[in-house]
C-alpha cells in the first residue's frame, strides 16, 4: 500500500507512524506545507518508506496528482479544508478520510456520495478521537440494543500532572478547543433535535484507580451527524468533554466577559481581537514540552433487550507513550485515523460512498485494531 498523509502536525505525524509499522504499507508521503521539523519518532524512517513532502493544500494540481500515486489519503490538516480535499479525492479516484470536527461541512462531503460511488472509492470524514472512536462504540452499543432510551458520550485529553488554574495543557490546538467552548452543541431531548450551550449542565464523572472524579459539560463536534440520523429514534442522545473539577466555571467566566469573543475591540487606538490575545496569552502558559497526557473516555447506551433494561458501553483510559513519545491524543486520534486509511485501502469498508465513521467502520475490527497498538477499549460491566 501506497499512503498519502496530509498534515505533519501532531496528529498527522502519529498517523504516518503508525501506518509505518504495517510491513504492507510501502511507502508513506507525508504531505505539508512547512518541511522544516519532522517529529522526533519519525526520524528513524525517514528514506524510501518515508517521504516528506512539501505541499500547499490549496495547489489543487499537486494535491490531486500526489492522491493519484496513492491507495488512499488522510488528512490531518484544519477542518475547513477537508471539503475541497474531498471533491480532489473522488477527482483523482482515491479513498479519502479525515479528522473532521466541523459537521456543516461533513454534510457538504456527503453531497459528494453518487460520485464516489461511480468512482467505486470511500470518503469517510470525522474519523478521529470525538467524533470517531466515540461514534462508532456508539453505534455499536445502539445495534445490540432492541430499544434505545439514552446514548451518552464523555471524552477528554487530560494532563497526568495537572496544574492550576486550569488543570489542562494543550494536546492539539487552543484555537480547536476555545471554538469548541463557544459553539452550540447538537444534542437529542424527547426524541428531537436542539442546541444547548457549551461549558453547560455540568456533571460529576467518576473514573476508577488514580483518575478518581472528573467533571463534563457540552461541547460541540463529538456527536457529528448521529443527532441527525437519529432524531425521532433515540429520546436522549448527548457529547460531553471531561476536565479536571474546576475547569469549566473559570472558562465560562472568560467567556462570559466577552475574551473568547472574535469580534475586534478597541484596545488604546488599536484594533484587537479578544481571542487572538487569550490565545497568544495562554498558549504559552498552556503548552508544555515535556508534559505527559492521557485520554479518558466512556460511552454507553442504555435500553431494553429481551424485555429487559439493558445497558452496553466501553470505557477508556489511554496514556503517553513513554518509548515513543507519542501522546495519549496522538494515539487515539492519529492511529484511528491511520487504521480507518489502511481499512479503505485493504477494502475492508465492504461499500462506496461517503459515510461517518459509525455508518461504515466494523466495531469490532476497529477495536481489535487499536488493541494491537496497546489502545484498549474495555466493556463496561
Amino acid at each position: 500500500m501506497r499512503m498519502l498523509v496530509l498534515g505533519a502536525g501532531l496528529q498527522g505525524s502519529a498517523c504516518a507512524y503508525d501506518l509505518l509499522q504495517n510491513p504492507e504499507v510501502k511507502q508513506v508521503r507525508l504531505a505539508d506545507l512547512h518541511t522544516d521539523h519532522l517529529a522526533e519518532f519519525l526520524a528513524p524512517y525517514s528514506g524510501d518508506r518515508l517521504i516528506f513532502t512539501p505541499l500547499d493544500v490549496r495547489d489543487k494540481e499537486a494535491v490531486v496528482a500526489l492522491m493519484r500515486e496513492s491507495d488512499a489519503a488522510m488528512s490531518a490538516i484544519p477542518y475547513y479544508f477537508n471539503f475541497e480535499l474531498a471533491e480532489l479525492a473522488v477527482k483523482a479516484g482515491v479513498h479519502f478520510s479525515d479528522l473532521g470536527g466541523n459537521t456543516e461541512i461533513v454534510f457538504k462531503q456527503k453531497t459528494l456520495d453518487a460520485a464516489a460511488k461511480q468512482k467505486g472509492i470511500t470518503v469517510i470524514p470525522d474519523c478521529g478521537l470525538a467524533p470517531g472512536m466515540v461514534n462508532i462504540l456508539a453505534e455499536y452499543a445502539i445495534k445490540q440494543l432492541d430499544t434505545v432510551e439514552t446514548v451518552r458520550i464523555f471524552v477528554g485529553g487530560l494532563p497526568q500532572h495537572p496544574e492550576p488554574p486550569l488543570n489542562y495543557q494543550i494536546v492539539y490546538s487552543l484555537e480547536g478547543v476555545l471554538d469548541y467552548y463557544t459553539t452550540l452543541s447538537w444534542v437529542l431531548r424527547g426524541g428531537k433535535r436542539t442546541q444547548v450551550k457549551a461549558l453547560s449542565e455540568l456533571e460529576a464523572v467518576y473514573f476508577g484507580g488514580s483518575l478518581g472524579e472528573l467533571e463534563g459539560f457540552h461541547t460541540a463536534g463529538g456527536l457529528s451527524t448521529m443527532a441527525f440520523r437519529y432524531e425521532g429514534k433515540i429520546p436522549t442522545m448527548e457529547y460531553k468533554t471531561l476536565r479536571y473539577p474546576g475547569h469549566a466555571r473559570i472558562m465560562e467566566a472568560i467567556r462570559e466577559l466577552g475574551l473568547l469573543e472574535l469580534m475586534p475591540v478597541d484596545v488604546k487606538g488599536i484594533k484587537v481581537v479578544p481571542r487572538d490575545l487569550v490565545v497568544a496569552a495562554m498558549g504559552p502558559r498552556l503548552t508544555k514540552p515535556n508534559g505527559q497526557d492521557l485520554v479518558a473516555m466512556r460511552v454507553f447506551a442504555e435500553g431494553a433487550k429481551g424485555g429487559k433494561p439493558k445497558k452496553i458501553g466501553w470505557e477508556m483510559v489511554d496514556y503517553y507513550d513513554e518509548d515513543t513519545g507519542i501522546s495519549a491524543m496522538e494515539r487515539s486520534t492519529g492511529y484511528s485515523l491511520s487504521i480507518t486509511g489502511q481499512m479503505q485501502a485493504r477494502g475492508e469498508i465492504g461499500k462506496a460512498g461517503v459515510f461517518t465513521p459509525d455508518e461504515a467502520m466494523p466495531p469490532q475490527k476497529y477495536i481489535d485494531e487499536l488493541a494491537k497498538r496497546g489502545v484498549m477499549i474495555r466493556e463496561m460491566r
